[in-house]
């Protein structure tokens, strides 16, 4: 049985929307897209690399599901992280979206088949990004482990990752990697 590992670049305000880019999630008028690009440095990509390197399926929700679509398929530049994306089983949790996906290797998944999912997979699931799709996997207590890259900066805005009205959970530390740009790379595991 696999776990649902839960990976997120956040501020130390606990905002998550839009790390990478100026335009990556607008939602809201959030004006402070990209504000983790500055931090990446060869801590972080090693950090990302090694978990990349295990391999294994993916769980999106749908709007970060076609912003990857939208990117990572088209990248020729020798990223290694594009053919590790490319051949993952990408699974998609939506209701808006219908099949198939263009995306090699894109399976669409109902609301309801996400928990089987750790069931029938024997190897860890990664979610990426997928803020909604993470508030239902908090609501159903089926986070095993979280990766946080939390960034040294505060925003006062944007969607955060653990919003008011969340069930208790409580998780224990079990790695936690420092960056040369002030990033703590923590790594939680589920206290059952």
């Amino acid at each position: 049985m696999g776990r649902i590992i839960v990976i997120e670049n956040i501020t130390l305000d606990g905002v998550m929307q839009a790390p990478a880019a100026p335009d990556e999630d607008t939602r809201g008028d959030f004006r402070h897209g990209g504000w983790g690009a500055p931090y990446f440095d060869e801590v972080a990509m090693r950090e990302m690399g090694e978990g990349m390197a295990q391999g294994g399926p993916l769980l999106f929700g749908r709007v970060t599901y076609q912003q990857f679509e939208g990117f990572w398929p088209k990248q020729t530049d020798g990223n290694p992280f594009t053919p590790v994306l490319n051949a993952a089983t990408k699974y998609v949790a939506s209701t808006t979206l219908t099949g198939p996906l263009s995306w090699e290797n894109s399976v669409l998944v109902g609301s309801g088949e996400v928990a089987g999912l750790k069931e029938r997979e024997p190897r860890d699931i990664g979610v990426l990004g997928s803020g909604e799709l993470v508030q239902t996997l908090l609501r159903h207590d089926l986070v095993d482990q979280f990766v946080l890259s939390i960034h040294p900066v505060v925003l006062g805005e944007g969607t955060r990752l653990f919003r008011d009205g969340a069930q208790l959970a409580t998780f224990e530390l079990v790695k936690s990697v420092p960056t040369t740009t002030g990033v703590i790379i923590a790594t939680y595991d589920r206290a059952r």
